[in-house]
């Protein structure tokens, strides 16, 4: 994202911050950009076809009924419309070019791909020839065939045994998979493009790094996500932001801006508050030169590293919570193992992601905590939170929301080795308060609960209201990393 860019998008948000203007309907639901920083994924359908023509006594004609100059010009009309409606009911960033067509290896080998992130490959006929140059383009693919929807195609016969498994038992092609192939169905189409949409924005996303960048028990995890999503990571180290803590105490203006954020958010509906406004007021005070830092630096996300004693006598619970109920991404902990699975749902999404601590499962139930939990779960409207200390210090400011109970939602828990993924869903039942991390989420799980056990690996999660399961299995595997998936138990 070019800076001129990302200084627009983040132009209401200064405004508001620098006057210290936040009015109490800001704290209520309202249509806040979560996806700050994206671009488009930018899609070229392709329809591929063969032209026949009657022989006597012989076959001449494969399966399928685009075999005609006509029935072409009719096929690709009816892309047109589908992949233009495509692009209206998507709610992500979707850009269709115009439909194009190939009939020959030479011409699939041809197509100028450069402004494409994505093929839509409507798989009318042609031989393998061309899909595999098709897949020669090294794009990603989704495969569409028709049954019932259309004409009839012939790749809706020979799909998987002729291109995808190559005339053998297992899977041959490196640049599409079974899980690329829809049958009639647009939202199957639409939802596989959104995870393409996500993917390409976590892929090299900026990430400011507050005392360098970590991982939970596992040093290897930054090259890990530098080599899986090539994650730019800036060091910013603990005592130069200490400083801009210290410079900023001492500015009058900046002093009196956090100190009318922390009223107008205390006033509003929804938050109680058992802490001084003046932890609130650091808060914001730390908030405020995060948010410069990403700006300065052309990022949209940050994670803390080394919090556990504080920034400056500020612990940056509430500033994370803060952040991310902006649109931004923020994480604890520098952690990761975890941190490219929270991008990569954030931009699915189009929602804040949880990043937390799992507990054991057990009854069905599985408990989750961390004191940085957004309140904008469903990327419009904020929860009711209590705001209390952080757990570990008693001290600064964090947050008990109150998670909306019967919300589904998705679990994505990272393993340390970043091969394998667990994803699974569930309903919120309870937010207690327990003797943990403030912001307390017990779900209902919907998988088999020896299932879970048996599949956990790493140790923090990422938490999103809806099912999101499938999004990131797919895009996932797109980068090497298996996401398993687990049944509803019975």
């Amino acid at each position: 994202m070019k800076r001129r860019e990302f200084l627009q998008t983040t132009a209401t948000f200064s405004l508001a911050a620098a006057s210290g203007v936040f009015c109490r309907q800001a704290f209520a639901a309202q249509a806040i950009d979560m996806r700050i920083g994206a671009s488009d994924l930018r899609v070229l359908p392709v329809l591929t076809y063969n032209l026949t023509q009657r022989q006597q006594a012989k076959s001449w004609r494969p399966w399928g009924d685009v075999q005609t100059d006509e029935a072409v010009k009719e096929e690709l009309a009816r892309i047109q419309n589908e992949v233009t409606n495509l692009s209206n009911t998507a709610e992500f960033g979707l850009k269709m070019a115009k439909p194009e067509k190939v009939s020959t290896a030479q011409q699939a080998a041809a197509l100028d791909v450069g402004n494409a992130d994505a093929l839509l490959v409507y798989a009318s006929g042609g031989g393998t020839d061309v899909l595999e140059a098709l897949a020669g383009l090294k794009k990603p693919m989704v495969i569409f065939v028709r049954e019932r929807s259309g004409p009839y195609y012939l790749w809706h016969e020979i799909v998987d045994s002729r291109f995808i498994r190559s005339h053998t038992d297992a899977p041959k092609q490196t640049n599409a998979s079974l899980e690329d192939v829809v049958v009639d169905d647009q939202a199957e189409v639409l939802w596989r493009l959104r995870a393409l949409y996500g993917l390409k924005n976590t892929i090299g996303r900026r990430i400011i790094c507050v005392g360098g960048p970590s991982g939970w028990a596992c040093p290897e995890a930054p090259e890990r996500a530098r080599q899986r999503f090539q994650i730019d990571m800036i060091t910013i180290q603990i005592p130069e932001v200490n400083a801009l803590i210290e410079a900023a105490r001492k500015d009058p203006a900046a002093v009196e801006k956090t100190k009318t954020q922390a009223h107008e958010y205390m006033s509003a509906r929804g938050v109680t508050s058992e802490i001084t406004e003046q932890a609130v007021a650091e808060a914001f005070l730390l908030k405020n030169i995060f948010h410069d830092l990403m700006v300065k630096h052309n990022a949209c996300a940050v994670t803390t590293n080394g919090c556990m004693n504080s920034y400056a006598g500020i612990m940056p619970c509430l500033t994370l919570t803060l952040t991310n109920d902006d649109g931004y991404m923020a994480y604890c902990e520098g952690d990761f193992v975890n941190i490219p699975a929270g991008i990569l749902m954030h931009y699915i999404s189009g929602r804040p992601t949880y990043f937390c601590n799992p507990t054991f499962p057990h009854n069905g139930r599985m408990l989750f905590a961390h004191c940085t939990a957004p309140r904008r779960m469903d990327g419009s409207r904020l929860e009711p939170v209590t705001l209390v200390t952080h757990y570990e210090s008693d001290h600064g400011a964090a947050t008990h929301v109150h998670f909306r109970r019967g919300q589904l939602v998705t679990v994505v828990k990272p393993d340390f080795e970043a091969k394998h993924w667990l994803a699974i869903t569930g309903r919120i039942v309870d937010s207690p308060v327990l003797a943990t991390c403030r912001a307390q989420i017990e779900i209902a799980l919907d998988p088999d609960t020896q299932d879970v056990i048996r599949n956990m690996r790493g140790f923090h999660c990422q938490i999103a209201y809806d099912d999101w399961t499938r999004e990131v299995a797919y895009a996932a595997k797109k980068v090497g990393i298996d996401v398993q998936l687990l049944p509803k138990k019975a």
